[in-house]
């Protein structure tokens, strides 16, 4: 499993449903910076909360968007 495996799934996620990081920022109630820095790997990873609003919004599992499946 590569380092930043969440970064990478949420941006290939975010683009593919076509979403800025402010229309995210509003979704998820995270500021558009920080889901910024998730996507590079440069902060630490999320919360359990915001883990939770990523993985309902793009109708995957939070395994999923951890690396743990590949679906």
């Amino acid at each position: 499993m590569e380092s930043n495996t969440f970064g990478k799934r949420l941006k290939e996620l975010r683009v593919q449903n076509g979403l800025t990081l402010q229309q995210l920022e509003k979704i998820i109630s995270v500021h558009h910076s920080t889901i910024a820095h998730w996507e590079r790997g440069t902060r630490d990873n999320p919360t359990i909360k915001s883990l939770i609003a990523l993985a309902n919004h793009f109708d995957v599992s939070i395994d999923y968007l951890a690396g743990r499946k590949e679906y």
